[in-house]
């Protein structure tokens, strides 16, 4: 048996294993005492594991909805509203660790925890009694297959429309590994576009959905990069408007433009973006009817350094690794006006923004739920250039 004493910044649950090495728990909370469980992983200093039968269960603790909660959303346990105030300890202890004392952050969310997910992608599993094909997710941590008969984090027409493509695939008598995987996406209209990858096949072209964000209308592919939960995006693009307070925006990893095309559009707008399927995306984006239309530049974005200005606003919104030295380098030396953080890991932004505190200072940070009933979580910092 072992105590649960809180929740890690990985969304795990943090127990000691009788030999001394830290376990982490997925199906544990803070305060319960894990009876049983089956260990994941095994490595030299801790362990992965999945509770599987506990005792003084926490007040926060409820039924899970789905029993593939473990594949897609291991917070289907956890009370909304504690799910939300672990999200804030989690950023305050991110960026304690990099010596950076922040007040609790104030967390945004629609208060939609379900049916919030555009896109989802299934694996498919054969079962061997019924000769059928079934959706399925991947267990966590392994490669075995989850049969599901439901799901509850994605917008009902994907699940609907996927059980419908199993349905014709078994009418054909088709059989489960000629198929890597089933990917859909879903507009706010319920228009669902995607497919299915085949095993050894180049990836097919689906037809492009668009949607609009903050009035303005976009075009993407649904196996290309897109906001997941539209309404929460929209809450956290309002908030960056307003620290938009120069001529000049500068857009770093851009994507396909949704963030710099929606709040800074009618300023002296350049994006930077080096995956060419998410430029091409971002092109068709860009209004030509525009009096000062935005400059589209293909590149890294720490290979851009050229098109930092101090008279600026700088728009950072990197993958999960953060920012490039060599951009942190080039802003510090440059230092734009305002630098607006939206990220994806708390913890690679804490990092970065600890190495631009020489020059200036946090003026906000909030947190929004863009992923409910997951441990992931997209922090926004502003910082403005001391004087």
């Amino acid at each position: 048996m072992t105590e649960i004493s809180k929740i890690i910044p990985g969304g795990q649950a943090l127990g000691t294993h009788e030999d001394g090495r830290k376990i982490f728990f997925w199906n544990a909370l803070p305060g319960e005492i894990v009876k049983t469980y089956n260990i994941a992983k095994r490595k030299s200093h801790y362990y992965e594991a999945v509770a599987t039968e506990i005792s003084n269960p926490s007040p926060y603790r409820i039924t899970p909805q789905d029993n593939c909660f473990l594949s897609t959303s291991p917070w289907q346990i956890i009370k909304y509203s504690q799910e939300l105030q672990f999200k804030q300890d989690i950023v305050v202890e991110l960026f304690r660790e990099h010596q950076i004392i922040i007040p609790t952050p104030e967390i945004f969310t629609d208060n939609c925890d379900f049916h919030y997910r555009n896109k989802m992608e299934y694996a498919l599993y054969w079962n061997h009694q019924t000769n059928k094909i079934e959706l399925a997710f991947h267990e966590r941590g392994s490669h075995r297959k989850l049969p599901i008969s439901r799901s509850s984090i994605e917008r009902p027409e994907i699940f609907t429309a996927a059980q419908q493509i199993i349905k014709d695939l078994n009418s054909r008598h088709e059989e489960a590994r000629k198929y890597q995987s089933l990917l859909l996406r879903c507009n706010q209209n319920g228009e669902v576009s995607g497919g299915l990858y085949e095993n050894h096949q180049p990836h097919p072209i689906f037809k492009n959905l668009t949607d609009q964000i903050l009035g303005y209308t976009y075009s993407y592919s649904p196996n290309g990069f897109f906001q997941i939960n539209l309404p929460v995006y929209e809450l956290a693009l309002t908030e960056i408007q307003k620290h938009i307070t120069t001529d000049q925006v500068l857009d770093l990893y851009a994507g396909v433009g949704t963030i710099g095309l929606s709040v800074a559009r009618d300023k002296q707008l350049t994006l930077v973006e080096c995956d060419k399927a998410a430029f091409r995306e971002m092109e068709k984006n860009i209004p030509v009817t525009s009096q000062n239309p935005p400059l589209a530049i293909l590149s890294k974005s720490e290979d851009a350094l050229n098109y930092i200005a101090p008279d600026q606003t700088v728009i950072l919104d990197p993958p999960r690794a953060g920012c490039d030295q060599k951009l942190t380098n080039k802003l510090l030396e440059i230092q734009p006006e305002t630098i607006i953080y939206l990220s994806c890991n708390p913890a690679t932004q804490a990092r970065d923004i600890k190495n631009l505190l020489p020059k200036y200072q946090i003026a906000e940070i909030k947190t929004f739920n863009f992923f409910p009933r997951t441990p992931h979580i997209e922090n926004l910092a502003i910082l403005k250039r001391n004087h």
